[in-house]
């Protein structure tokens, strides 16, 4: 990922020290550098010093690797062919006129595509216990959408009776790039979804600080409860079944525990305790049991947060209201700007 990313910058600037036949602004080239590490000093930096020789000087920037908009690309890609496709169409910067000027343009995106060939190939491991998992991509959930490759995931469907993936950080950042990008991106309809919690993280979002989350507190999980409440009402709004997998700790007790259980029952949602850290497989034998009884009920009514057609702004402000509660969304006149512009550019994709 990184080398592929890292040749598209090199071929920008080596397109701007050979003449610049697309008139790139260098003042707005957009895309950046990266490194498999979180250098701060990289953050920010002036590139091409030293002399003519060394390019045109210019103001640019390092980001970490798995923030690269290659991995969100690779992790979207269905085939070879659509990954070519859309690493051409990443938009590198633009012209004086503020067009866009792609990466296609720069002549990029075969040989980007060539490095990645072998690395779309899904990487199948096993568990200790001999169970088969891919582990392929990784985009940044906090920039990109944060799940694995489509590749990896539709592959697991062709091979067995039920797949289990990881939208990553929780029923609101995760899960809602998971259900409103990589499944509407590929036509996926999630049957059920498992919300993990453990009575520690309810403790703390009770108010328990860390060095106290041995005794127990009972108030505190009522109390912290109503964070993973709102997950569950999350995973509502898409028309999904959940249930809840307590992550069980040594010290939990019954009575914090049974808070919890209380608590969602009162949402109607099912609570197992899953031992699998101590026992493997057979500690969420239960919580696999009940995950096939619900599919196998098909409750699942499956539903986006909002359409394609939607305008731009509105998705952004849907995703503010509905999933992080937020009154609206307030900008100013750049940013009306620049969602007016994104809105004639990328009307219909998702946000």
């Amino acid at each position: 990922i990184g080398v592929a990313h890292n040749l598209l910058a090199a071929m920008i600037d080596n397109h701007i020290y050979w003449g610049n036949e697309l008139g790139i602004d260098v003042r707005r080239v957009s895309y950046r550098r990266v490194v498999d590490m979180n250098d701060r000093a990289l953050r920010d930096v002036a590139t091409a010093l030293g002399g003519p020789g060394n390019g045109y000087p210019r103001q640019s920037g390092f980001d970490i690797t798995v923030a690269s908009e290659i991995m969100a690309i690779f992790c979207l890609a269905t085939d070879l062919d659509d990954l070519q496709r859309r690493i051409g169409n990443i938009v590198i910067g633009t012209d004086r006129d503020l067009n866009p000027i792609t990466c296609k343009q720069i002549g990029a995106d075969g040989a980007m595509t060539a490095l990645l060939k072998d690395a779309l190939m899904p990487n199948l491991v096993q568990t200790l216990e001999g169970t088969p998992a891919f582990i392929h991509g990784g985009p940044f959930a906090n920039i990109a959408h944060g799940c694995n490759s489509v590749m990896a995931t539709t592959a697991g469907l062709k091979l067995a009776d039920y797949v289990v993936t990881e939208a990553g950080f929780g029923a609101d950042l995760g899960a809602e790039k998971f259900l409103d990008i990589k499944c509407r991106k590929t036509g996926l309809k999630p049957d059920v979804v498992t919300i993990v919690a453990t009575v520690r993280a309810l403790k703390m979002h009770g108010g328990v600080a860390k060095t106290d989350l041995a005794g127990e507190n009972v108030d505190a999980v009522k109390k912290g409860f109503v964070n993973l409440e709102r997950h569950l009402q999350n995973i509502a709004k898409f028309g999904l079944p959940a249930v809840v997998a307590i992550n069980k700790f040594t010290l939990d007790t019954p009575a914090e525990i049974e808070a919890i259980r209380s608590g969602c029952e009162a949402m109607g949602v099912k609570v197992i305790e899953c031992s699998h850290w101590a026992d493997g497989g057979e500690g969420t034998r239960e919580l696999a049991e009940e995950i096939v009884s619900i599919i196998d009920k098909g409750e699942s009514n499956f539903k986006y947060l909002y359409e394609d057609d939607m305008p731009i702004q509105e998705k952004v402000e849907t995703v503010a209201k509905e999933i992080y509660r937020a009154d609206g969304i307030t900008f100013d006149a750049k940013v009306a700007k620049q969602f007016e512009l994104f809105q004639e550019r990328y009307g219909n994709f998702p946000v």
